[in-house]
């Protein structure tokens, strides 16, 4: 059993953890069945894993027991990126910066940070016990954010999604522009 493989098996034997992180990330692993068929370019096949309250799917990518496996995220309104290099990388992201989708609308880490604590005052304490509960290790928001623009720079063109039917056209990037707006700082 590979990582991510060893790490779902854990979120889905720890009915606390999973709520965790369907109530702090949007990560809900109750919510596995996508709005749409999809496919990629490559044909590898796509696994959902999670989904999230706005209608958008996790998908863990390529063939059990294979090499690398990254991370989609396809949402309801036709975009999708890759989110992590695996499991472990997108639920350390989902747990340690559980907005970030909003850095693709051109919002500050700082910002994120703040209007989550105020939101939140528990945030830090939730996000350690979290992280310790599924065995992940800690990183800063900062990096959370660089390992995600690094991955979704990978999204195209083998990892865009699209319906099957020739009518439908593939999935648009969610971070087409924003590695160059939206620099985590150095």
């Amino acid at each position: 059993m590979d990582a991510s493989e060893a790490l779902l098996h854990r979120i889905e034997s720890d009915p606390s953890s999973a709520a965790a992180l369907a109530s702090s990330g949007d990560f809900d692993i109750e919510r596995r069945d996508p709005l749409e068929d999809l496919v990629l370019p490559t044909g590898l096949p796509l696994h959902p894993i999670a989904g999230c309250g706005a209608g958008g799917t996790y998908f863990l990518c390529g063939e059990h027991g294979a090499g690398e496996r990254p991370v989609l995220y396809a949402d309801s309104e036709g975009q999708a990126t890759l989110i992590g290099a695996d499991l472990v990388e997108a639920v350390t992201l989902v747990v340690v910066l559980p907005l970030w989708r909003d850095l693709a609308q051109g919002f500050t880490i700082s910002e994120l940070g703040t209007e989550l604590r105020a939101e939140r005052p528990d945030f830090d304490i939730e996000r350690d016990r979290l992280l310790h509960a599924l065995g992940l290790v800690s990183v800063s928001e900062a990096e959370a954010a660089a390992r995600l623009l690094a991955v979704a720079a990978r999204t195209a063109p083998d990892y865009v999604p699209r319906v099957p039917d020739d009518a439908h056209l593939p999935y648009e990037l969610i971070f087409e522009d924003a590695p160059a707006r939206n620099r985590p700082p150095g």
